[in-house]
């Protein structure tokens, strides 16, 4: 009798971490990753990217101050999210062992996206995926949130393992 066993998304292992998702899933994260590049290298004011470059100063006060720093931070904060980007692509297509530098990447990239689609269903801490029907029109694109936070989860998880 064969027994079904539960493999987590993301494992540590002695020489590195694994990813367990399928091909499908992996080429998804592939092509959200190549679209979040999109969105970075398009028009730097798409409301879809402010979550990606929060503010600095908050006060009214200060609003000088965060557009200078906006400004001066921009590109390196563009930068390193594309060299994520490049590291999640590699690291999906090539098989394993992964980094922990590799798994960082993975980290900011996904949560990166999940920021995206966050400002685009405008979530927020109070959001709870289960009271989403699956006839609302933009139900697939919750249930994608939903899959990214999965893996987010995942792979904290497996960074964390001592």
């Amino acid at each position: 009798m064969a027994r079904w066993q539960f493999r987590p998304p993301v494992e540590r292992y002695r020489d590195g971490f694994r990813i367990n998702l399928d091909r499908e899933e992996r080429d998804l994260v592939v092509r959200l990753m190549r679209e979040l590049r999109g969105l970075l290298l398009g028009s730097s004011d798409n409301p879809l990217l402010v979550r990606l470059f929060p503010t600095a100063y908050h006060l009214p006060e200060h609003a000088e101050l965060d557009e200078e720093y906006q400004r001066l931070m921009r590109e390196e904060i563009v930068a390193s999210r594309l060299s994520g980007i490049d590291t999640v692509e590699a690291a999906l297509t090539e098989p394993p062992p992964l980094s922990e530098a590799e798994m960082m990447a993975l980290v900011q990239a996904v949560n990166g996206v999940r920021l995206v689609m966050a400002a685009a269903l405008d979530v927020d801490e109070n959001h709870d995926p289960d009271d989403i029907d699956d006839d609302d029109p933009q139900a697939a694109d919750y249930h994608l949130y939903a899959f990214l936070s999965w893996l987010l989860e995942w792979t904290v998880r497996a960074l964390a393992e001592l």
